[in-house]
């Protein structure tokens, strides 16, 4: 008995003389370019396989396993009459049993099949593939073609002009594929154009029920989800998805989405799924017009569908014009049945895809509005007990987006979600914590919610988020701690009986990360608010650590900054020592920014500052009065007070001064 080792090292070897083969030849093979990669990783049998194919072995063998081998022998000397039969006896078996593919294998098959490729006898092509496409289900038998360089070979047979013999290569491509060297090779072989030509079908025959095609016409249906099922393979790999795009694979997916062969839907909706994930295929989602059939097949009673069908939402939905799209479709309401739907919940990958678009469709208000009435937040709160990160990460990323309204707020707490999602932050997923810190800031906004947290002791927990690694984790748990001591009913004491509760904070403004920065900046000017808080962040040198940053373009840093500049300035000598430490003319170019806010907030400090008359000076000489008279005219009243304040503080030095001098004169 060969070994399937065995048969590898006949690679580079000249191969058997196959007798179907009378006018068969010798091609050089392919070269692939080295340095060329995909993104996924190189699939390789697991231990656990690697056991099964021992005791497979090791237990009796049926007589099919000789009866293959025999076949197998045939197909190697016989004629070519003799290789035919042999192939259409070898499809009695089935192959799709382990030991019957371990029969084929052992005794060096795959070479002679793969050798079959080369001929120039379209009925052995045909045989050899049909073999192959089921073989190749086992993944050392694929990786083992791909080693004997089929791939070339299996992409070559795509020229041809007969219909079944490129949909049986086609379906040996989508297994073979599931290698990443694989889906590589049929890159550089140019089979991607090729497969995605197969897919250019007429509308009214994916539009016709199967038993009323033709013959041919049913050919032609084969042959597209044939080639369907290889790029949804294929697509695993981000150069071959930019290759399909290329090769003008959109509007035909946009045509196959509006079949009604769910066989073709399926791996259509599966390759838009994946390509969904790089910008200009979102884009070019929606410009074709394919959100509404996606949408339309979220009421499909296939599973396989309606997962790729709301990954693909999940996926496409960043921006408004889809978000608009799926709820003018009628989508959110499929959605919404999927996730209240019990026989959903075991399906983690349907119950992660509905919930991830619920997620990024929430991100309009006009979709809250209809998720209102559907009543989604009672139903997601029925999820937070889900054992799926990725599930809990989408119904908490939901839930944040939801309860930015008081309403939601008020189901949620009704709906006793507080305690599940306070629970959940004792998890170690960052993505998790991320949507928890987004929802507990919101339902903090809410006094009643807010009481709840605290008896939850939420606080605390939110607080130690400061300490996890992410960067996006400690700046929204940062932003969370704004609304909890703001709304807290002893807010003061609460911070101060944090032990460590301030060092943390203050610690976080030597981050490098500007979220971090912003939030942490917020952060203190809450805390900032109590003067005995104040104290404490003064010993902890806060305002020289906040002097460091005031030179930052960025706007959302720049309002926070001074914001935090703002309440920290009123504490014992702070505002002289800010004056000192150079902050006051870098403070007055944030009037520069396009962001009222960034105006706002400086014009808060700028009014603190304002309060020293040497920083007055520095005003007046950084020309920061035309601003201040333009912020005056504002609609904002707490522009408009700040604003005012300010310049009230430099024409009574200005006052002072010219009384001063007037003085000198007289004497």
């Amino acid at each position: 008995m060969i070994s399937s080792a065995t048969s590898k090292t006949q690679v580079g070897k000249k191969r058997e003389q196959c007798g179907s083969c009378p006018n068969r030849f010798y091609r050089d093979k392919r070269q692939v370019v080295a340095e060329d990669s995909d993104t996924t990783e190189v699939e390789s049998s697991t231990d656990e396989e690697d056991r099964w194919k021992e005791v497979a072995r090791a237990a009796e063998i049926p007589a099919d396993y000789y009866n293959i081998q025999k076949l197998v022998k045939y197909i190697k000397a016989g004629n070519q009459t003799a290789t035919i039969v042999s192939l259409c006896c070898l499809k009695d078996y089935d192959l799709r049993t382990q030991i019957n593919q371990f029969a084929i294998q052992d005794i060096g098959g795959l070479d002679v099949l793969v050798n079959i490729l080369e001929c120039n006898d379209t009925k052995c092509c045909l045989g050899a593939l049909s073999v192959l496409a089921e073989i190749s289900l086992n993944i050392d038998i694929r990786k083992t073609i791909v080693d004997l360089d089929g791939v070339p070979l299996i992409v070559d047979v795509l020229n041809s002009s007969m219909k079944d013999l490129k949909t049986m290569a086609a379906e040996t491509l989508s297994n073979v594929s599931k290698v990443r060297l694989a889906r590589k090779y049929v890159r550089t072989c140019g089979g991607i154009p090729k497969l995605v030509d197969l897919l250019d079908i007429k509308l009214n025959i994916l539009q016709t029920p199967r038993e009323l095609l033709a013959s041919e016409e049913r050919e032609s249906l084969d042959m597209a989800r044939a080639g369907a099922r290889a790029l949804w393979t294929l697509a695993d790999s981000k150069h071959n998805m930019e290759q399909m795009r290329k090769s003008g694979i959109v509007p035909l997916m946009a045509r196959l989405l509006k079949s009604v062969h769910i066989d073709v839907v399926i791996p259509i909706m599966g390759t838009v799924q994946k390509c969904a994930s790089e910008p200009k295929f979102q884009l070019a989602i929606t410009t074709e017009g394919m959100i509404a059939d996606i949408v339309l097949h979220l009421a499909s009673e296939n599973t396989d569908l309606k997962t790729q069908g709301s990954t693909a939402i999940y996926k496409c939905a960043f921006d408004n014009t889809t978000r608009d799209l799926v709820r003018e479709a009628n989508g959110l309401e499929p959605l919404v049945t999927i996730i209240k739907d019990k026989a959903s919940r075991d399906n983690k990958p349907l119950l992660r895809g509905a919930t991830g678009a619920i997620w990024m469709c929430a991100m309009s208000d006009l979709n809250v509005k209809q998720f209102d009435s559907l009543r989604t937040v009672n139903h997601l709160v029925a999820l937070l007990n889900d054992e799926c990160d990725e599930v809990l990460t989408n119904v908490t990323g939901a839930l944040s987006e939801c309860v930015r309204f008081q309403n939601n707020r008020e189901a949620l707490r009704q709906a006793n979600g507080l305690p599940s999602m306070v629970s959940l932050l004792n998890s170690s997923h960052a993505p998790l914590l991320e949507n928890l810190a987004k929802a507990i800031k919101e339902c903090a906004e809410d006094p009643e919610s807010m009481r709840v947290l605290e008896d939850l002791d939420a606080v605390r927990l939110v607080w130690s988020l400061l300490k996890n690694n992410n960067t996006r984790v400690q700046a929204y748990a940062a932003y969370a701690i704004c609304p909890c001591v703001k709304n807290a009913r002893e807010s003061a004491e609460l911070v101060r009986s944090l032990v460590g509760a301030m060092e943390l904070v203050v610690g976080l403004l030597k981050s490098k990360d500007m979220m971090v920065l912003s939030s942490v900046c917020a952060a203190i000017a809450t805390i900032a608010i109590d003067q005995t808080n104040l104290a404490i962040l003064t010993d902890l040198r806060v305002i020289y650590k906040l002097a460091d940053l005031v030179n930052t373009t960025d706007d959302l840093l720049r309002q926070n900054l001074a914001a935090a500049v703002a309440a920290c300035a009123t504490f014992g000598n702070n505002t002289e020592e800010l004056g000192r430490l150079r902050t006051v003319t870098p403070i007055v170019t944030y009037m520069t920014s396009d962001d009222p806010m960034v105006h706002r907030s400086t014009a808060m400090a700028l009014e603190k500052l304002s309060m020293d008359p040497q920083n007055c000076i520095t005003m007046h000489q950084s020309g920061v009065v035309p601003f201040l008279l333009e912020c005056v005219g504002s609609t904002n009243k707490d522009l408009q007070l700040a604003a005012a304040g300010c310049l009230r503080n430099i024409r009574e030095l200005a006052l002072r001064a010219e009384e001063y001098m007037l003085k000198i004169d007289e004497d």
